[in-house]
């Protein structure tokens, strides 16, 4: 397999921004150049690298293999940079906001090790919700923040003038109910379970999927009780109060006494997305070191959690 390697930005542009426009506005190119050299790189492989979908553009299982490549390479070159430049090191405080789960189980275990790797840059992590993140990445008081959305809703959402998105993580939404409440966990109708939802804040993307829900099966499904912890609603439902939507990360490392996780056909998946400003600098900036860390880090859970 004979490829020719600068054609792998293409690729790890498209995985990064979703798709094709946002590659090439990513790159500095037309749509036209990124499609191109997709195709030339897929004549290279012998394989389909991207499927393109009415959400956006995914990885082939041959496109991850062929990324992961590419992302080895670009690491090397990033420390032939450094070593050329004299040893020059990556330095700066970088203020990144997070929602809890993605912060106690993708980031906070990797920070000793980047501390290792870039002792002059300084991750400071600030836990919120969903309003309090976005406010502060508009006042400029976070350089970036990782925030959860329905992929089914995603789409819905606009972003401010200036400010980009990368996904980062796609993981399924369960169905948490008390353990041996459903007699049968095959064709569970999600309409007309025994047990009230638990509600939860608004703005948390588990709102959204109930929500979504609502419309798509036409029943009233009526709320008790309302969390905001994952912690909360486990216990809410190992109590027999009632069932709840959650997502896979926050149910990792977290006891399910009690509990039944189930994977239900029409719950979705939850996307785990990176936003940021002026995302066009160099890749040996600061916010641009943290956001391919956080990127890598989600890529080894994801991976960890597939296995």
């Amino acid at each position: 397999m004979d490829i020719d390697p600068r054609r792998l930005r293409v690729l790890l542009a498209i995985a990064r921004t979703g798709g094709v426009l946002a590659a090439a506005d990513e790159l500095g190119i037309t749509a036209s150049a990124v499609s191109q050299q997709l195709n030339k790189l897929e004549e290279e492989t012998g394989h389909a690298l991207v499927v393109r979908t009415p959400k956006g553009s995914v990885l082939t299982p041959a496109g991850l293999a062929v990324a992961e490549a590419g992302e080895e390479i670009e690491r090397a070159l990033s420390v032939a940079r450094a070593r050329i430049e004299g040893g020059a090191k990556i330095a700066g405080v970088v203020r990144v906001g997070g929602f809890t789960s993605f912060v106690r189980t993708v980031v906070i275990p990797r920070l000793p090790e980047w501390r290792t790797q870039y002792p002059q840059l300084q991750i400071r992590i600030v836990e919120d919700d969903f309003p309090a993140l976005m406010r502060l990445l508009r006042q400029r008081q976070l350089d970036a923040v990782v925030v959860e959305l329905d992929s089914t809703t995603a789409a819905q959402r606009s972003l401010s003038a200036g400010m980009t998105e990368e996904p980062l993580l796609d993981e399924p939404w369960k169905l948490v109910v008390p353990s041996g409440a459903l007699l049968t966990t095959e064709n569970i109708d999600l309409a007309r379970l025994p047990l009230p939802w638990l509600g939860v804040e608004p703005t948390a993307a588990n709102a959204a999927v109930l929500g979504r829900l609502r419309q798509s099966t036409g029943a009233q499904m009526d709320t008790a009780h309302q969390y905001q912890e994952t912690l909360t609603a486990l216990a809410l439902v190992a109590a027999g109060e009632g069932i709840a939507i959650v997502p896979t990360l926050a149910l990792s490392g977290v006891s399910h006494d009690g509990v039944d996780v189930l994977d239900v056909p029409g719950l979705g998946t939850r996307r785990i997305v990176l936003r940021r400003f002026d995302r066009r600098r160099s890749a040996s900036m600061p916010v641009d070191t943290v956001a391919r860390l956080l990127r890598e880090s989600a890529a080894a859970f994801d991976t960890r959690s597939a296995s």
